[in-house]
């Protein structure tokens, strides 16, 4: 499969401070590259890099096959990007704001491209309303608009559900999939909102304290999802004690009252079953799966093999 970025060991310093470091991965044709990360991560300083915004203290970054600086600047110009905010004049329109970039970017038929444009981000009824006068959801719409109006093999987009309702979100899951499926889009979203994240990503990238901890497809990270059961109790020790010696299950204590028990929802009433007749109170017990926030928060709070506290 096509590689459409390839980055090399990607450090970026401020004195002694390193907002990103030795950071390497790859992004092939085609893919959703989920970047996760929790505020201050790296997410943004990693994604102004490849867009040029700010440049590596070391590394290199590869797109579409650049070799250097030169051709990396030419190859930007097949991708499209959000970053921070949308970037549109609050006088104009959308079809006026979009109007702008076409002749910036030397649109032909411009005309024609808008009112696609605008179709697919669903923003064909806004007529003359001012950019000022938008919905948050409209304005990340317009923001879209503006980074795809070239049709771009890559596109960028740095915490695009930042504050917006359920039906937006839902509508923006929608928009990627189609620009994914139809356009033959390949994309970078940055998000800490994982849930939503993991409906429209197949790859994942994790960074922390601005070093790449993890990458992972979708597919690897269902088949790493343990099922299990969670237990409310005031009495974990007696209980661990139990499930473990009667059971054979592995256990994790989450807190004083909480434990995870790694097991199918069948045995949820073979757990009941022993813990009631050892006179165990059960205060609530449900099945569970580990979702990716699960993932993510266990990744980052568990100290590396070697690694000191």
């Amino acid at each position: 499969m096509e590689t459409v970025l390839q980055i090399n060991n990607l450090t970026k310093r401020y004195n002694h401070n390193y907002a990103l470091k030795d950071v390497s991965l790859t992004l092939k044709k085609g893919d959703i590259y989920g970047l996760i990360g929790k505020n201050g991560a790296g997410k943004t300083t990693l994604i102004k890099l490849i867009t040029q915004l700010i440049h590596p203290s070391t590394g290199n970054i590869q797109l579409f096959g650049s070799q250097n600086q030169k051709e990396l600047t030419q190859a930007l110009k097949f991708t499209g990007s959000v970053i921070e905010t949308p970037a549109a004049y609050d006088h104009l329109s959308a079809a006026d704001n979009l109007n702008y970039y076409c002749q910036l970017r030397g649109i032909v038929h411009p005309k024609q491209c808008i009112k696609e444009t605008l179709e697919l981000v669903n923003l064909s009824n806004t007529q003359n309303k001012k950019f000022k006068d938008f919905s948050l959801g409209m304005k990340q719409k317009l923001g879209i608009a503006i980074a795809i109006l070239s049709k771009p093999d890559l596109l960028i987009l740095d915490e695009p559900i930042n504050g917006l309702d359920p039906l937006a979100i839902v509508e923006f899951r929608r928009l990627i999939k189609r620009l994914q499926e139809e356009q033959g889009m390949t994309i970078i979203i940055s998000s800490h909102i994982l849930s939503e994240l993991y409906q429209v990503a197949n790859r994942f990238g994790i960074l922390d304290q601005g070093q790449l901890i993890r990458e992972i497809s979708k597919q690897e990270f269902e088949h790493l999802s343990q099922d299990f059961i969670v237990l409310e109790t005031p009495n974990i020790e007696k209980a661990s004690h139990i499930i473990q010696d009667k059971m054979n299950l592995k256990i994790k204590v989450i807190h004083q009252n909480l434990l995870h028990i790694f097991g199918q929802s069948h045995q949820v009433s073979q757990i009941i079953h022993y813990l009631v007749k050892n006179h165990i109170e059960i205060n609530g017990i449900h099945y569970s799966k580990q979702n990716l926030e699960d993932y993510f928060t266990d990744l980052i709070n568990t100290p590396e093999e070697g690694q000191n506290d």
